[in-house]
């Protein structure tokens, strides 16, 4: 076996995990998940099974249970230590007994231990969470459960893991995965589409507002389920009111009725066609041995068309890391045509070989330098987030948030999202996860747009209540709201006119949450985290008052933290088990990319990573197009530009009607009439290119377009070109 911090790489031993069952429902924006994992004992002494697994980060872990034959074990949220000793004294008088607990290094990681299985038992867990789902760029909501678990690079110099992961490759994972999802909506669902072999949705009513999809049968493991949910009419803010508890205390976050509050405004088209010309833009890539192959291709790729897509008078750099870190230019440059060629000529150079993950120092190198008069910070990191220091990352981001707003981008199966997350919500940015056959470039456009929209500052909210009822907000205050992104707020409703508070709770609000506690769930998350990575040192250390509060808040909801465990003890499993326990740790799959680097760190002896040879595919015509354009936003007769649009010089020449405008209306003519399916990648470079145009006060644009047309086959207006 070869060992690659923590992550132990196959194991050969007998796997008593059989079977993991996941039914969803997801209620417009959110998803209850329930997990049903079937065990067994097929050896013949008694086993202590281990499974680590990813969870999603922003997760409410709320259910915990065992059943073993007739009996049903119900897990208790309790104090971490206390947990952990109550599970150990249980296995050591024979007793079973089943503990849950976050990592205490990232949130995203779960260990689930199913102790003292005797010889020929089986066990049903079942896990329940809640979850929010994210707005894609198309507006579709996206819901993930996280089946891929890579390894989480540790720093040197840093604590090691509480947990060790089993990692093997996809195809040798021993149990099977079913998986059922049902979707329900005041509005109408569009349509349902996966990353994976999926039977036909089937809508379960007339109106198409709910509908169920099933995994096909032979799922392979080789990535995260995901579904995108296409709803219609989805701007419509709406607030969901649910009651409290009943058996709960009076004025207590589980006792009250809480809401959600879901904002996705669409603000005026023209407020938000025009795009910031000044900014300074930080590029962070992920140059690691796991993003070899086609993740740094691709991640390069981006990086062109996100150098050809700033504004002119803006300032950038790019920075790379590994083991080390290496920056283009000493600090920020002013983005001018001959700086985006020196980067241009550097980022085509970059390589996944320099070694490891270790994000915390050349964030801690930005960070360091001084920010750029009336040119806002804005920090683009890419990386697939196979860190062991989560929180220190995230701390870092969070102190420096004063200063600049955090993109992130999660590549490949199994990125942490975590980090991902972690970074984007403390940074004030937005994050996007690129898996599967996603293109890189629409994401990172989308999101390159959201840091160069007018700036949707000064964000209240106002309650408007029942006399009596006040709203206390739960969730960490709105900073930003960009065009595209939805944000959530939650809040505990209190005072003495509980009746007339529970009477917001509306017929039609009543169709999303039937007393599940789902809202309160989530908004207990909500502030468990907030709690968790606010006011705590860089390393995350929390004061003994703080941490305090968090155990309450998270036994008081049944919600788990970083500081909390479930636990539960079959008592009443008569006489005691016998003899020591065979432990047995349950393997996890891992991305094929990230297997194929693990094989190749065992096999080297010296500890170098030979780099995985890229295929040398011929260059998409579109990024062969984009790469031709000048930093200015226009284009040159060359035969480059010939040859990207398809055509020979000769044909340019004879066509050609304006030695000045005539390449820049050529390119913009084959985008719209050849690549449209593509705006979303290409339309920051255009209304540049569009710029310089209007700039040159030439006569002919109308003549250059019908020359343009007639040359490429295409129908383009002038009024399209916005022109």
């Amino acid at each position: 076996e070869a060992i690659y911090t923590g992550i132990r790489l196959l194991v050969v031993v007998p796997v008593p995990l059989q079977s993991v069952e996941v039914q969803v429902d997801v209620k417009d924006h959110v998803a209850t998940v329930v997990s049903t994992l079937l065990y067994q004992n097929k050896e013949e002494k008694p086993i202590e099974a281990v499974f680590v697994f990813p969870m999603p980060s922003e997760a409410a872990v709320c259910h915990f249970s065992a059943k073993v034959g007739q009996t049903l074990i119900v897990a208790e949220v309790k104090e971490k230590k206390q947990a952990r000793e109550e599970y150990d004294d249980a296995l050591s008088s024979g007793q079973q007994a089943f503990l849950l607990e976050e990592s205490d290094q990232s949130p995203d990681i779960f260990s689930m231990s199913v102790g003292s299985l005797p010889p020929g038992e089986s066990a049903s867990i079942r896990l329940e969470y809640v979850t929010e789902l994210d707005v894609q760029a198309d507006e579709a909501l996206r819901f993930c459960l996280p089946a891929v678990l890579n390894p989480r690079y540790q720093p040197t110099g840093t604590e090691t893991g509480s947990v060790t992961v089993t990692s093997v490759p996809s195809s040798l994972v021993p149990y099977d995965l079913t998986f059922l999802a049902r979707v329900q909506s005041a509005r109408p669902i569009s349509k349902v589409e996966s990353n994976c072999t999926m039977d036909p949705l089937e809508f379960l009513s007339q109106d198409q507002t709910a509908a169920s999809v099933k995994l096909a049968a032979g799922h392979k493991f080789d990535r995260d389920v995901e579904l995108l949910i296409y709803y219609k009419d989805t701007h419509e803010p709406s607030a969901v009111v649910e009651a409290g508890q009943a058996s709960a205390k009076a004025e207590t976050l589980m006792g009250d009725p809480a809401v959600m509050l879901s904002l996705y405004p669409e603000f005026p088209k023209d407020i938000m066609s025009s795009v910031s010309s000044s900014g300074e833009f930080v590029f962070l890539l992920d140059r690691s041995g796991s993003m070899s192959g086609g993740r740094i291709a691709s991640a390069r790729d981006t990086l062109l068309l996100l150098l050809k897509s700033l504004p002119m008078g803006c300032f950038f750099n790019i920075y790379s890391f590994g083991s080390t870190f290496e920056q283009i230019f000493p600090e920020s440059v002013e983005y001018k045509q001959e700086t985006m060629e020196e980067a241009l000529k550097k980022v085509e150079m970059m390589q996944a070989n320099l070694g490891g993950t270790e994000i915390l120092a050349p964030l801690e190198r930005i960070y360091s330098q001084n920010c750029i008069p009336n040119q806002p910070r804005q920090l683009f990191v890419f990386t697939d987030g196979e860190v062991g220091n989560t929180k220190e990352v995230i701390n870092l981001v969070k102190s420096n948030s004063g200063s600049h707003r955090c993109f992130s981008f999660g590549i490949g199966e199994g990125a942490s999202t975590a980090l991902i997350n972690g970074l984007a919500k403390e940074g004030g940015g937005h994050a996007q996860f690129i898996t599967g056959s996603d293109r890189m470039q629409p994401k990172v456009i989308q999101s390159l747009r959201f840091a160069m929209q007018p700036a949707v500052v000064d964000i209240s909210v106002k309650w408007d209540l029942p006399k009596g009822v006040s709203a206390t907000v739960l969730s960490p205050p709105l900073t930003s709201i960009f065009q595209g992104q939805r944000s959530l707020l939650y809040a505990q409703l209190t005072g003495q006119n509980k009746e007339a508070a529970e009477g917001l709770y509306g017929p039609d609000m009543s169709l999303l949450f039937v007393c599940r506690l789902t809202v309160h769930r989530l908004a207990a998350r909500s502030l468990i985290r907030s709690l968790e990575q606010g006011q705590g040192d860089r390393r995350g250390q929390i004061d003994d008052a703080k941490k305090k509060k968090i155990i309450d808040l998270s036994v008081q909801s049944g919600v788990s933290s970083s500081f909390t465990a479930f636990i539960a003890v079959n008592k009443t499993s008569g006489e005691a088990i016998q003899g020591p326990l065979l432990r047995r740790n349950v393997p996890v799959p891992m991305d094929i990319d990230c297997a194929d680097v693990m094989f190749r760190a065992a096999d080297c002896d010296n500890g170098a990573l030979p780099s995985v040879p890229e295929s040398k595919a011929k260059r998409d015509p579109l990024l062969e197009l984009v790469s031709l354009q000048k930093a200015s936003g226009c284009w040159e007769l060359e035969p480059a530009l010939a040859k990207a649009v398809g055509k020979t010089s000769k044909d340019l020449e004879d066509k050609q009607p304006s030695a000045v405008m005539w390449a820049t209306i050529l390119a913009l003519v084959w985008l719209h009439g050849l690549k449209a399916d593509a705006k979303d990648e290409w339309e920051l470079l255009v209304m540049k290119a569009v710029t310089w145009l209007q700039s040159q006060n030439a006569s002919g644009l109308a003549e250059c377009v019908e020359a343009a047309n007639s040359l490429l086959g295409c129908s383009v207006q002038k009024n399209a070109l916005g022109i």
